[in-house]
């Protein structure tokens, strides 16, 4: 099953939701700052995916946050994405164990098996 990680108003998750959905594969959605884990998956998936692949640094919250804190993404990102869930980029989905983060055409030909 395909488990989409993302925000309900994030137009990239809707769009690949919509995707999925449309493609007729069984999925569920989890919002990341009401329904997920974080302290538990964030550093599983900063260990399979790295730091830089996870964290959305074009976000209002990236430019919002101090020099210290934005320090953090080298020295503690898993702390700092459980800390600011709007930071990680997405959606993250999860599938047969393997990570994809993002919705770009090389992580939609892998959810779908087609070509963007």
């Amino acid at each position: 099953m395909i488990t989409l990680y993302g925000l309900k108003n994030c137009d990239t998750c809707k769009l690949a939701l919509r995707e999925i959905t449309s493609a007729g594969l069984e999925h569920r959605f989890v919002d990341i700052r009401d329904e997920a884990e974080l302290v538990s998956l964030v550093p599983a998936w900063v260990k399979l995916a790295g730091a830089k692949a996870l964290l959305n640094t074009r976000s209002t919250t990236w430019r919002g946050l101090s020099i210290q804190d934005q320090r953090l993404a080298d020295a503690e990102p898993a702390a700092l994405l459980i800390a600011n869930p709007t930071l990680i980029k997405r959606p993250v989905i999860t599938i047969d164990g393997k990570l994809h983060v993002g919705w770009t055409p090389a992580v939609r030909e892998a959810v779908l098996g087609v070509a963007a």
